[in-house]
């Protein structure tokens, strides 16, 4: 797999945020919820962060839509299962109801963060958020299974390439979803202009849709 190109993104230059050019005219529906995504980001990891990653998140999970559902109970924009979303709230008070497109956003992004802090010494930095992302797809738990596998085959386990090679050996783990799912992200990414607006065709995880 190709470098990712998020180690550049990490930290967002403040100078280079532009704001959004006031308009009459209505948001595009890919645009709908970039002041949350905006806000939401700047809470949870500060102004430096760059906010689009987690917009990319949301149209990998969702497409951005706040009524999905998943097979398996996953809700909102973000597909935040209710557990995960009731023990995210317990420590953010100001968050509320899970069908809430806004809050949903906060919600994940504070998930994303308690992950985010959680790889810091399991994880080399520039690999950092693709553990992040991961984990958010498949738990915490499946991806120190893979690096426990990684260590067994003499692999340093906090790079993400060594976790990948492993993947299809690690027991109970839906390998391609997770790893589509960050590949995913870092496509969404690059269709996204410097302000966040979808600027590309829509995307699969092994590129841009003809």
């Amino acid at each position: 797999m190709r470098r990712l190109r998020w180690g550049v993104l990490v930290l967002f230059a403040a100078g280079a945020v532009h704001a959004p050019t006031v308009s009459a005219q209505p948001r595009a529906p890919a645009d709908r919820y970039d002041d949350t995504f905006r806000k939401a980001a700047k809470r949870s990891f500060g102004p430096a962060f760059d906010w689009r990653l987690f917009k990319a998140q949301g149209m990998a999970e969702s497409n951005l839509d706040p009524l999905a559902r998943s097979r398996v109970g996953a809700r909102g924009l973000m597909q935040l299962m209710p557990s995960t979303y009731r023990e995210v709230t317990s420590e953010n008070v100001d968050v509320g109801m899970i069908d809430n497109p806004e809050m949903n956003i906060e919600a994940g992004i504070a998930y994303d963060r308690r992950l985010w802090l959680r790889w810091e010494n399991d994880s080399i930095a520039d690999d950092r958020l693709q553990f992040m992302f991961a984990s958010y797809n498949a738990g915490r738990g499946t991806l120190l299974s893979a690096q426990r596998r990684a260590r067994e085959r003499q692999l340093d386990p906090r790079q993400w390439r060594n976790i990948e090679k492993i993947a299809p050996s690690v027991l109970r783990w839906r390998y391609v979803e997770t790893l589509d799912y960050v590949r995913k992200i870092d496509v969404n990414i690059s269709r996204l202009d410097d302000r966040g607006r979808v600027t590309k065709p829509g995307a699969t995880a092994r590129g841009f849709k003809r």
